[in-house]
């Protein structure tokens, strides 16, 4: 995968987002902590790079005459639908059937179709590949592919040029792509950095399947704030050796944690986010004694999280 590239190739269209030095965070660590704030990625996630970058690699005449297809829960979907409309493509998007009125809502504004299938990410993945395979699609798929975790590693690239003396990042993991892309162009800069991977304990497919050396088959999920990171991982994904290869440990962390962790970043950021973007700075908060003077870079993932998610937050730190 060639991050460079990656990253020339859709810089034009993407937001170089900032990498916040928070003084606050630092003094209650005592790590020197920065916030890279990818829920100012201008479709709210970083999933807009895999995406962009995936059509953006296709050669414009072949583009021109395809239809894309993509399957997600709702950030991906974003990316995917956006790049398509930007670059006047034909697409069309899968979606579970649970997905929260609000990101429904922001979807219908790209004016792209929608259909829905499955309870969870990995079964509406299954089905859109075979869709895909079926009408001859090219599948955008959320993670699983090079060209889709080359374009999140540009989040990588961006932290080294504003940070060059960076030495652990704090990332979440569902399918992988994220950690794998940052992990992969960080670890290509300087092998001492330290990539740490994020889970909620109820939805930890990936470290389990690292754990037990294969892809797990059957779905472990219980619900969880971290909708965004929630589901299982494809068989065959690429992403399960990067992350071998890649994350030097997997944390898991509670809802009570991820809940603590968004509330903290509403009352002291006025930062909403979702709740996949409260992992990182939750698994610090459970972590500091290690990471004492340390350049750590927590990723803010994205920042859609719908009033009924707020909600449940609530309820979880009442409880």
């Amino acid at each position: 995968m060639n991050f460079t590239e990656a990253h020339t190739r859709i810089r034009p269209h993407i937001r170089h987002t900032p990498l916040e030095h928070s003084v606050l965070l630092s003094q209650m660590t005592g790590a020197n902590v920065y916030l890279k704030l990818e829920n100012w990625q201008l479709t709210g996630s970083f999933k807009l790079r895999g995406a962009m970058n995936k059509l953006l690699s296709i050669p414009e005449s072949e583009r021109q005459n395809r239809t894309f297809v993509a399957a997600s829960t709702g950030n991906h979907a974003a990316g995917f639908a956006y790049a398509v409309q930007k670059l006047g493509l034909r697409g069309e998007v899968f979606l579970p059937e649970h997905v929260s009125p609000s990101k429904l809502e922001y979807l219908r504004s790209f004016g792209v179709p929608l259909h829905f299938h499955g309870q969870d990410s990995l079964e509406t993945e299954i089905h859109t590949r075979a869709y895909a395979n079926k009408h001859g699609h090219i599948l955008v798929h959320p993670y699983n592919d090079p060209d889709i975790i080359a374009g999140q590693g540009t989040i990588g690239l961006e932290i080294a040029q504003d940070l060059p003396e960076v030495e652990t990042v704090f990332v979440p993991v569902g399918g992988g792509g994220l950690i794998a892309g940052i992990g992969g162009y960080l670890k290509s800069y300087n092998a001492d950095i330290e990539v740490i991977g994020c889970q909620p304990e109820n939805s930890p497919e990936m470290s389990v399947s690292i754990e037990r050396g294969h892809i797990i088959e059957e779905l472990i999920a219980k619900p969880t704030l971290s909708d965004g990171t929630a589901g299982g991982i494809e068989q065959g994904a690429i992403t399960f050796d990067l992350c071998k290869k890649l994350v030097d440990k997997f944390i898991l962390i509670s809802e009570k944690e991820i809940a603590h962790a968004l509330l903290w970043l509403i009352k002291n950021r006025q930062m909403m986010v979702e709740g996949s973007a409260g992992l990182a700075l939750a698994t610090l908060l459970k972590n500091t004694e290690q990471y004492q003077g340390k350049n750590v870079v927590l990723i803010v993932c994205g920042r859609r999280l719908s009033y009924e998610k707020l909600q449940k937050i609530m309820g979880v730190v009442i409880s």
